[in-house]
């Protein structure tokens, strides 16, 4: 088996403030203790986590927040922000902690400007919107590192076609905002085809499966490590969360470096497994909205290939 496809990239989604100011350098500790690398895309506008709560409508949410114990990982004080507390703006607040992320070797890149709106709204809204809610992004990252970001991951795997369209515009090498089985260039809108390869989350999440099939987290790492020996020809993209992995659940994610490195696995950033593909050999295939086990609602889902 070629390094490719025994290689495991983490993506690591950074979505509130706490995240950041606690997960985040929990994190980078980890991983240079382990000589890892890994991008970390962030959240860079206002912390409105509290807001996601009014999902409790939304077909498996209640559900998936009880399972997960959301409260345990978020913190009461980030369950208020955006609601009985004002949002803090995360890219002003906790700049250093993002530019640590650099100084340590790690890709960064955009995760959303207002991660609860972009994830609730995106799907259903037009391109003006979208353009103004990326643009605000843009800016933001800017302001943080200096330079114009190259990567986007989608908050909540929600994406829509003028979101598509602007990561071409924008200049990115690659974003990673869907789930799916290997890279492929998306499908736009009269049959053309995205300059911007998608690099997709291929495994599993810990919070979609904890709580589920008897997992719990003292055995989860076993069931990702199962899903991970399943070959992909591109290997495997792990998306982890500073929330989860960086704070409670960090003794999960030392186990699974640990196991993979055991079993031969290289790890790395998205960019090693940008820089390792043959571009023009990509497919096209249509992105599909379509329903993930553990997760409510519907996810941007690699779907059928075109020729």
């Amino acid at each position: 088996m070629s390094l490719p496809m025994k290689m495991i990239a983490l993506k690591v989604d950074v979505d509130t403030l706490r995240g950041t100011i606690e997960g985040v350098p929990r994190l980078l500790r980890l991983f240079a203790a382990r000589e890892v690398r890994a991008t970390f895309l962030f959240s860079l506008g206002p912390d409105h986590t509290g807001r996601a709560l009014l999902r409790v409508l939304r077909p498996g949410f209640l559900k998936k927040v009880t399972r997960t114990s959301v409260a345990r990982h978020y913190g009461l004080k980030t369950l208020l922000y955006g609601t009985l507390l004002p949002g803090p703006d995360i890219g002003r607040r906790a700049a250093s902690v993002m530019r640590d992320c650099v100084a340590a070797g790690h890709e960064v890149g955009i995760h959303v400007y207002d991660h609860v709106k972009w994830q609730d709204q995106v799907a259903r809204r037009d391109a003006d919107w979208t353009r103004r809610e990326m643009t605000r992004a843009w800016q933001a990252f800017e302001a943080v590192f200096g330079v114009a970001p190259r990567v986007h991951g989608a908050a909540g795997w929600q994406i829509n076609p003028h979101a598509l369209r602007l990561e071409t515009e924008l200049g990115l090498d690659y974003a990673s905002d869907t789930r799916g089985r290997w890279p492929f260039y998306p499908l736009l809108e009269h049959g053309r085809r995205s300059t911007c390869p998608q690099l997709p989350t291929t495994l599993p999440t810990l919070d979609e499966l904890i709580g589920r099939e008897g997992l719990t987290e003292q055995n989860v790492a076993e069931r990702v490590l199962a899903e991970s020996r399943v070959a992909r020809p591109h290997g495997h993209v792990y998306t982890l969360h500073a929330e989860l992995e960086g704070m409670r659940l960090l003794p999960v994610m030392e186990t699974l470096i640990e196991r993979w490195r055991a079993e031969g696995r290289a790890m790395g950033a998205l960019r090693d497994r940008y820089e390792s593909l043959d571009l023009a050999r990509l497919p096209t295939h249509r992105i599909e909205s379509q329903s993930v086990p553990g997760r409510s609602g519907l996810l941007a889902v690699q779907g059928a290939s075109q020729s």
